[in-house]
This record gives C-alpha cells, sequence and structure tokens, in this order.
C-alpha cells in the first residue's frame, strides 16, 4: 500500500519512489491514415502490440501483463498465457496501472497496446465519440466542439483571451505534423494564424482548423522492470511522476469552469489537471521549468493556453500571452505537441489519441524523432483528457532513474 499511497500522494516515502523499478523500453505507433483499408481495430492494435515488442528486442513469450481492449485477444492468439490483465482502455491511466502491476509483482514485462480502424466511415458527420447519447446534452447540440468552446469562451470572458493566441497555438501544432512524415496531414501547410481564424466557424471560438481531426492507426508500449530495461534493444525512459483528475462522467453534462472546488478552492474543472501535475511534480521532485519538451494534448486549441496555467507554467489568465512569447515553437523554452498530435499527426479514436503523447515523449527523451527532435530533451511532459471532458491525465517522464 506504501507504493500505491506513493504514486498518487505526490511524495517519496521510506520505500522509495513508486516507479523506480519501472521503465519504458519498446514503442511503436503503426501506419497512421485518414482509412487504413483492410484493418479493423483489432488487427491494428495487433500490429502496433508486436511492433512495440520487437521494439524492445523482446518477443511476445516475454510479455507477462498485458493492458487495454486487446489484451484478452493477444493472451489468446499468442498462447502467453496465464499473465495478468487490465481492460484499462485510456492512455496515460493505462500506463500507471501497468507501471503500478511491475512495481508490486504483479507482472515483469507489460504490453498496452491499441487500435482504431473500420469503426468510422461517416466523414460527413462527427465522429462517434463526439455524438453524446444523454437527453440533457443530445438535444441541444452539446457535441464535444461546443463543450470545449464553453471552457474557451469563459476563459475569454474572464481574461481576455484571444481568439489570435488560439489560432497561434493551431498553427504551431499543425506546423508540427506538415514536417512530420508519419503525420497524416504531412505536407498540408505550412499554416499560419491567418489560416486558422479564416476557417469555417465551428463553435464559437474555434474554426475547423482549430479541433483535431479524426483518422485511423494503432500504437503500443512495453513496460519492463527497470533492472532489465539495461539489457534490452533501447534505451529506456523512466517513469517520474503521474496522476489523474477526474471532475465526472465526460460528455454527459455541459461543462462549468467553476464545477468542483471542493478540496481546494482553485482545484476547479476550469483548471483540471492541477493536482495530477502537483502530484507528479512533488513525486520527480521536479517542477515546470524542468520541463524540456510539452507533449500536451490538444483536442483544440485553448487547451494548451489552459493547460499551461493549471500545471503552473504560468499564472492563471496569462496562457494567451505565454504562448505568443515563442516559448512553444519548434527550439521554444517549452515546445508543444512536437509530432503535430490530433491536429495533424493522428486521431484515432478516444483511446489511441489518448495514448500517443506518451509514445511521443519516449521518441524525445530516447532523441530519435523523425522531425521536431527536442535537443538534449531530459524531461517531458505527457498529458490527456481536456476541460471539458471533465478529466485530465498527467505523466513525466525522464532520461535518468527516478
Amino acid at each position: 500500500m506504501a507504493i500505491v499511497a506513493a504514486a498518487f500522494g505526490g511524495a517519496r516515502n521510506e520505500v522509495g519512489h513508486p516507479f523506480r523499478d519501472v521503465a519504458i523500453v519498446g514503442v511503436f505507433n503503426t501506419k497512421q491514415a485518414r482509412v487504413l483499408e483492410g484493418y479493423d481495430s483489432q488487427s491494428i492494435a495487433l500490429e502496433a502490440a508486436l511492433g512495440a515488442i520487437a521494439d524492445a528486442g523482446l518477443e511476445p513469450r516475454d510479455i507477462d501483463g498485458v493492458v487495454g481492449g486487446i489484451a484478452s485477444n493477444f493472451l489468446y492468439q499468442s498462447r502467453i498465457g496465464p499473465a495478468w490483465r487490465s481492460m484499462s482502455p485510456l492512455g496515460i491511466p493505462a500506463v500507471i496501472e501497468g507501471a503500478m502491476a511491475i512495481a508490486c509483482g504483479l507482472a515483469n514485462t507489460v504490453l498496452i497496446a491499441t487500435g482504431e480502424a473500420g469503426s468510422y466511415r461517416q466523414h460527413a458527420s462527427t465522429a462517434p465519440w463526439t455524438r453524446p447519447t444523454n437527453e440533457f446534452v443530445a438535444a441541444y447540440g452539446m457535441f464535444t466542439a461546443a463543450e470545449f468552446a464553453l471552457m474557451a469562451r469563459r476563459h475569454m470572458h474572464m481574461y481576455g483571451t484571444t481568439p489570435e493566441s488560439m489560432a497561434h497555438v493551431a498553427a504551431t501544432i499543425r506546423n508540427n505534423g506538415h514536417v512530420n512524415p508519419q503525420a497524416v496531414y504531412f505536407g498540408r501547410g505550412p499554416f499560419t494564424a491567418d489560416d486558422v481564424l479564416n476557417s469555417r466557424m465551428v463553435a464559437d471560438p474555434f474554426h475547423l482548423l482549430d479541433c483535431a481531426m479524426t483518422s485511423e492507426g494503432g500504437t503500443a508500449l512495453v513496460l519492463t522492470h527497470a533492472d532489465r530495461a539495461g539489457d534490452l534493444a533501447k534505451t529506456p525512459v523512466h517513469l517520474l511522476g503521474g496522476g489523474t483528475d477526474h471532475y465526472g462522467p465526460s460528455y454527459q453534462h455541459p461543462p462549468v469552469w467553476d464545477l468542483g472546488g471542493v478540496r481546494r478552492p482553485d482545484l476547479i474543472a476550469g483548471h483540471v489537471g492541477r493536482r495530477a501535475a502537483e502530484e507528479a511534480f512533488a513525486s520527480a521532485g521536479l517542477g515546470p521549468s524542468d520541463v524540456d519538451v510539452c507533449e500536451f494534448y490538444d483536442p483544440f486549441s485553448f487547451e494548451l493556453i489552459r493547460q499551461f496555467e493549471a500545471y503552473g507554467f504560468c499564472a492563471e489568465g496569462e496562457g494567451g500571452d505565454y504562448v505568443m512569447s515563442g516559448v512553444i515553437e519548434p527550439g521554444g523554452r517549452h515546445p508543444i505537441t512536437t509530432d503535430g498530435g490530433t491536429m495533424s499527426f493522428s486521431h484515432g479514436g478516444a483511446s489511441v489519441q489518448l495514448f500517443q503523447r506518451v509514445i511521443r515523449g519516449v521518441q524525445q527523451l530516447r532523441g530519435e524523432c523523425v522531425s521536431s527532435q527536442v535537443a538534449n530533451a531530459e524531461v517531458a511532459m505527457c498529458t490527456g483528457g481536456g476541460a471539458g471532458a471533465l478529466f485530465t491525465d498527467v505523466l513525466l517522464l525522464g532520461k535518468d532513474r527516478p
């Protein structure tokens, strides 16, 4: 129990860092595309799983723990059971759960894999995960873009945040994808803030280019015991801290900026992720100034502004000016979402999109990104979720073992 308490309590204790004995040793992204012909979600996730295992220099028989929607099928197809299994579908919580399994001795080497293909073909309509079924939101068109737009509009009202600052975020991320040969939107730019502002309005204040796209693809990651990691094929990457903040069921209730505040007046839905970030930094013995690359989740442009404020990179209300100051571009102090994110790299469904930030963070710390590699990156901050969804997940990765 001491290990679990340390993982989510943000402090080291007598047993040391909760994830000291865990390392990420394999990562893989399949081909990403608007449509992947010949694949379904199971087959693309399996391809990702085998790619991550090979990246680590391992074989399927080395896996004794699996996390994700393909967990049971992978165990059956590869004949590696009995093994520890979790059905956790989402990105950073799945990584934390896999790490906890290794730290607690439930498994030695854990595979996390997911994928999405063949489930979304009606591209003239919104993606399936943005279609609410709750009677209190569906009747009013409260789809995902509108929910995130409510949070952005509230911030604009309180602090004077401008559409231009959001457009700058969107153009920066899209240009990261424009130069990434693995991105779905590779070569589609370059984009300017004016291009974003001139694209059609979707949900005020979001224009089309402020929003994530839809696509298909798979992704996977392998964790193992840190003592074994040094003997494997790739440089290990370590978990320095992580956590998750939730305020309720996603996409069932219109989000309210001031929701919450029971624990602390500032811990409200508009600052979702603040508690998780504070605990992650405390566990790592680091702060925002120690982060070299910000692999932040980018469902909509405003989310990046909000996250910089929530995590303590700048003061409340200063996020718009912060992103306009040059810090988020390649070569800036805190470059963001360096592969192009869900706006340009890929957006293959809920489980995939919340996992890819971790994959890119690992690649940055290994120094093996095919584009936008951050020189001498030692600490990466990876996130998932957002204010409109009433949750945010945070993970700190580092080159050094904690």
